[in-house]
């Protein structure tokens, strides 16, 4: 008799954990990186191509890394967020993914640059470093080099007023 509500306990566990899962919200992707030194890099900034630049020139400040592209229909949904971000102070660097350069200028020039500076990540491997999903992406990186929040897709108003600016307040960001 034992046996026979094996599959009934199997179906509720089963049901319990497909309601737990829909109650997640799929912009929020646990990485691996929070709380671990953001992975270095060396590359060319999109606006100089001879020049190079590495996270490393930012340790003392906190910052936000932002993943982009000119084909990314999201990126521009989440630009006017990101100029105003940029405004209001907050360091903002881009990475470039996967693009390419003349694009990626043209749509600059076209929307706003709202970036310090940008590198390029023509063949994506500091994207992989990172873990990047897709475009948009961004990171808070504190003056330690640690990556402290990653967003996936494009930021919206709410992860920014209840997410994103408390956590730079707290690292005297912004």
């Amino acid at each position: 008799m034992s046996r026979h509500w094996l599959p009934l306990a199997g179906f509720a566990l089963l049901a319990l954990l497909l309601g737990i899962g829909l109650t997640l919200n799929p912009r929020e992707v646990p990485s691996p990186l929070v709380g671990k030194p953001a992975p270095a890099f060396r590359l060319p900034t999109l606006a100089e191509p001879d020049r190079r630049f590495g996270p490393e020139e930012l340790r003392g400040r906190a910052w936000l890394l932002n993943v982009w592209a000119s084909w990314c229909a999201p990126c521009l949904e989440e630009h006017p967020i990101i100029e105003s971000l940029a405004r209001s102070g907050v360091p903002v660097y881009g990475l470039n993914y996967k693009d390419r350069r003349e694009a990626a200028l043209a749509w600059l020039q076209k929307h706003g640059n709202p970036y310090v500076l940008s590198v390029v990540d023509d063949n994506g491997r500091v994207g992989i470093d990172y873990g990047v999903y897709g475009t948009p992406e961004t990171y808070l990186i504190d003056r330690d080099g640690v990556i402290r929040f990653k967003h996936v897709g494009p930021l919206t108003p709410r992860v920014v007023e209840r997410t994103l600016l408390p956590l730079l307040r707290s690292l005297g960001a912004s």
